[in-house]
């Protein structure tokens, strides 16, 4: 059976749910993505109408490649349903079980512990339901917001990616952080 086929999504947490995007989601993600603070350390946005239709329809596509190599959620808080942000974990190297993640929320879901529990999700999702070895992440050098998240999931940071992205004309730094499967904790804590 194909992996596709057979993948479950990750866990709901505490306070979050993970689950597919859908092309009804457009508004939400619309909202973030163009929002020039939560963009300031992605290598994309502040997002047109055409470039969110666009992500939607690479999400689309990557749900239904055969074997699935991508893996992108909408993350939504679970008391209320709102959609706060989309993360995910794309396989890069197959017969090395490496995989990367990421992760982008609206400004208003900031400081809340919210990236932190997705990360964690979609790191035992990519050990335990996608069989990686090791899973990385990259992070601007000046996102210490975000290099808190990837520490808090027990990831270690191994190093710096030198002039590693042109992002809106500018080359940018990134951290390189990962955990291998033998260092987590399956009980995500």
């Amino acid at each position: 059976m194909s992996l596709r086929m057979n993948t479950q999504l990750p866990t709901p947490m505490e306070r979050l749910a993970l689950r597919e995007i859908e092309p009804t989601d457009f508004a939400a993600i619309h909202d973030y993505a163009t929002d020039p603070d939560v963009v300031r350390f992605m290598p994309w946005g502040p997002n047109t109408e055409a470039e969110t239709r666009e992500f939607l329809d690479r999400v689309r596509a990557h749900r239904e490649a055969d074997p699935r190599e991508h893996y992108e959620f909408a993350v939504e808080r679970r008391d209320t349903g709102q959609l706060i942000g989309s993360c995910g974990i794309r396989i890069v190297d197959r017969p090395n079980q490496c995989a990367h993640v990421g992760y982008c929320f609206r400004r208003d879901a900031w400081g809340q512990g919210f990236a932190t529990e997705a990360a964690r999700a979609l790191t035992g999702f990519g050990f335990g339901t996608l069989g990686m070895h090791r899973i990385y992440a990259l992070c601007d050098v000046d996102n210490t917001a975000s290099a808190r998240v990837l520490e808090k999931t027990g990831m270690t940071r191994e190093g710096v990616c030198r002039d590693h992205l042109l992002v809106r004309g500018e080359w940018r730094d990134h951290f390189v952080y990962a955990i291998l499967e033998h260092e987590w904790n399956f009980d995500g804590s």
